[in-house]
């Protein structure tokens, strides 16, 4: 017989708000095991090359019903952990034309001309909207925070690998590189970009998730405290201002495909270069010449570009969360009140009452 319990596999931003979920959700820890597994350290794939911009939008009605949730979410978070490294930020969307409707109404939006940063300017016929209620995050040392606030209710095995899931009628058998053998009545996986790993590739493969690679360029100019983020809607790119981090960040759409998540963060490219130089030169050429380094990993990507969670298994008992497509952590509270709302029917350790967003 398994026993009462959830395994989270992937210790990322988002299977660390699954855990905390599942313990918010339990009124007794000790009548829920849950066992955070990953093969690296928390927070250390991912989520440590993550820009964390969030934002109060979505560009469907799922994804807007989810942006609402997890604003409010983070909201409530940094009141409860004003230590938590969460910044304010203010932001303009620079020609978002009927873009502009993506944003909720906590956004506020409201028409600008003025109040760009220094070196970025509208190009002609261009229109700007100044949005409120967005702010970013140091994902990496968020998702540390929250697992070591989870510590010792739920455990975290980190460094050990999942090498096999058994599903059967009773449960879940992990299999770990250890040689360890847990069993769970549920298994909600949360593997970021690391779709293709043996253990789960076979049972992920009809969800037609693709991996692409993610480009963000640092720009050495400190930031002024009153600046920004500008957004460039009709690029999918944006700037952001990293005051703790004392310089500048362009994020663009890079467009490589299929990438393998273990070889790609192997440094910038000539051709990286180009093209974000070449994207924001429409804005900033003095600012596109500035870009000389940053970092390039990559995130899994659903067909419509909605974050997914969907059982994988006849018996609803392994769970797969995320390829958010670029959103993780923006959408990650909501992804993750949805994935422990989908277990509430089956197992009687997890109470109170699922919303599904």
């Amino acid at each position: 017989m398994a026993e009462p319990g959830v395994v989270v596999v992937g210790a990322g931003v988002i299977g660390c708000l699954i855990a905390r979920e599942l313990a918010v959700r339990v009124p007794e820890p000790e009548s829920l095991r849950v066992t955070v597994l990953d093969r690296d350290a928390a927070g250390a794939g991912a989520s440590r090359r993550s820009a964390g911009l969030h934002l109060p939008r979505g560009s469907s009605e799922r994804t807007r019903r989810m942006s609402a949730y997890s604003h409010a979410y983070y909201a409530d978070l940094k009141h409860r952990q004003p230590g938590l490294p969460i910044y304010p930020v203010g932001a303009i969307v620079v020609d978002g034309g009927e873009l502009i409707t993506r944003y909720l109404p906590q956004a506020a939006p409201v028409p600008v001309i003025d109040g760009l940063p220094s070196d970025v300017a509208l190009p002609a016929a261009a229109r700007a909207w100044r949005i409120g209620g967005g702010h970013y995050c140091d994902v990496y040392r968020f998702t540390q925070a929250l697992a070591l606030r989870l510590r010792p209710a739920v455990t975290f095995l980190e460094g050990v690998a999942v090498t096999d899931l058994l599903p059967d009628s009773d449960g879940v058998e992990v299999r770990c590189g250890t040689g360890a053998r847990l069993t769970a009545s549920s298994v909600i996986l949360a593997p970021g970009p690391w779709l293709a790993a043996p253990a789960w590739r076979d049972l992920v493969a009809p969800l037609g998730l693709r991996v692409k690679r993610v480009v963000a360029l640092h720009i050495e100019r400190r930031p002024d405290p009153a600046d920004g983020a500008v957004l460039f809607d009709n690029d999918d790119a944006f700037l952001l201002p990293l005051a703790h981090r004392g310089h500048w960040l362009f994020s663009f759409s890079c467009r490589e495909w299929d990438v393998d998540p273990d070889g790609a963060a192997t440094g910038l490219t000539a051709a990286h270069l180009d093209a974000a130089r070449d994207c924001l030169r429409r804005y900033s050429p003095a600012l596109a010449d500035a870009c000389r380094g940053g970092q390039v990993f990559c995130d899994a990507y659903s067909p419509d570009g909605e974050p997914v969670i969907r059982p994988l298994d006849p018996g609803g008992r392994i769970i797969f969360a995320g390829a958010a497509s670029g959103s993780g952590y923006r959408l990650g509270p909501a992804i993750a009140a949805e994935a422990v709302a989908s277990l509430a029917h089956r197992n009687e350790g997890v109470a109170g009452d699922p919303q599904h967003v």
